[in-house]
């Protein structure tokens, strides 16, 4: 194990703690087993090795991180690496990639059963439905879902500011005082527009601006190639046909899918067709949006369909069009927030506990669309404060 000793030393290293994600602090960490679920890039590893980092010193042998992607485990087995951990002292296992492991689930199972004193944590892709595997750890670990940055983290961490999270009532009840109060401190449309291209991935903080578009291409890919491959076990033209159903998909968002049109250029079956979809769903590479009221199942035909974030949109689409940029990013502040989100008969968005509709465009958007919706607000672009009923785009990027 000399080598994993050796491999984890380097990463803990060069790892910072000057930057937290917004997880790092609602996780419970004193659990015995805990998964981190997300989109590749925004972070899970990094967040793992924070807090080996802050919680125990140098050269400690108390604590190990590994990735189930070295060499290592291509002829030595988890479980006898966390049987050698634990007899050695060892007390805190951090796994990344389990997706990667074809024993994951059951392997994970046995060292939580055998190693009674051993915290694991461990990450994985979010298309893994990690309560599916061939064990049953539903009753053994606690899972959080890691989303990519937020506006208001994308602003903390590019001008190292300390803006705190705003509850939905409160947008929605306070709009003016607190959008004045941010606004006053910082120029928010400039940083949202920016935003929207290339800041929600936290690897933007490391590259380029000019190479940030080509590295999420790259991830993309490797969603598809390495990360769905593992998962759902794509063949080589199944793999081809998801690509191909991603790239109709961008050229047409936001959009109500005609199922036979999709089939004719993508060559998939309508089944697999609603299947594919849900697979990118899960990896966070699109999001479907379904009618008010309605029942949501795997095979069914979804009423709207985005891609998951706007940064997506930019790096598959060259010139993508402002509208969609707009309503992209408040689904996926919304949904990232935990907000229930479907598709009203007007209306853009319709928040199903709260029983609000939202309806967004540019700074002179009218009401027309919403006009007699009890509970209705419109989401306007390039202002900075709102008023009444009228709430700033911008300030849905503050949710979480």
């Amino acid at each position: 194990m000399e080598e994993l000793w050796s491999y984890h030393d380097n990463l803990i290293k060069y790892t910072q703690t000057e930057r937290f994600r917004y997880l790092y602090e609602e996780i419970d960490w004193s659990v015995r087993m805990m998964g981190i679920k997300g989109p590749r890039g925004t972070g899970k590893t990094t967040m793992m090795l924070q807090y080996i980092k802050r919680n125990f010193e140098t050269g400690s042998p108390l604590a190990l991180y590994v990735t189930l992607e070295h060499p290592y485990f291509f002829t030595n087995s988890l479980y006898d690496v966390a049987k050698e951990f634990y007899i050695n002292g060892g007390r805190h296992l951090f796994i990344d990639e389990v997706h990667k492991y074809e024993r994951w689930s059951r392997e994970l199972k046995v060292i939580y059963d055998g190693f009674p004193e051993l915290k694991i944590v461990f990450s994985a892709s979010s298309a893994l439905d990690i309560f599916r595997g061939e064990a049953d750890l539903s009753r053994r670990a606690s899972v959080y879902q890691l989303h990519g940055l937020s506006f208001r983290e994308y602003i903390n961490f590019s001008l190292d500011q300390k803006f705190e999270k705003i509850e939905i009532e409160n947008i929605f009840t306070d709009a003016r005082r607190l959008s004045a109060q941010i606004s006053e401190q910082i120029q928010v449309i400039p940083l949202l527009k920016a935003y929207l291209k290339n800041g929600y991935y936290p690897f933007h903080l490391e590259i380029q601006e000019s190479d940030y578009l080509q590295r999420l291409v790259q991830v993309i890919n490797t969603v598809i190639d390495t990360d769905l491959n593992y998962i759902e076990g794509y063949s080589a033209e199944a793999n081809k046909k998801v690509k191909k159903l991603l790239r109709v998909v961008a050229e047409s968002v936001p959009f109500k899918p005609n199922v036979s049109e999709i089939s004719r250029k993508t060559g998939v079956s309508r089944d697999l067709i609603y299947l594919y979809l849900g697979h990118l769903e899960s990896a966070h590479l699109i999001s479907q949006l379904h009618q008010t009221g309605k029942g949501v199942s795997t095979l069914q035909k979804p009423d709207k369909l985005y891609l998951d974030n706007s940064n997506l949109s930019y790096a598959l689409f060259s010139n993508p069009e402002i509208g969609n940029m707009r309503e992209t990013f408040i689904i996926n502040q919304l949904r990232n927030a935990g907000l229930e989100v479907s598709l009203p008969k007007k209306g853009d968005f319709y928040l199903d506990e709260s029983g609000i509709t939202i309806e967004v465009g540019g700074k002179n958007k009218d009401g027309k669309q919403v006009a007699g919706i009890e509970n209705a607000f419109l989401a306007k672009d390039d202002i900075e404060t709102g008023i009444g009923n009228t709430i700033p785009l911008w300030l849905f990027g503050f949710l979480y």
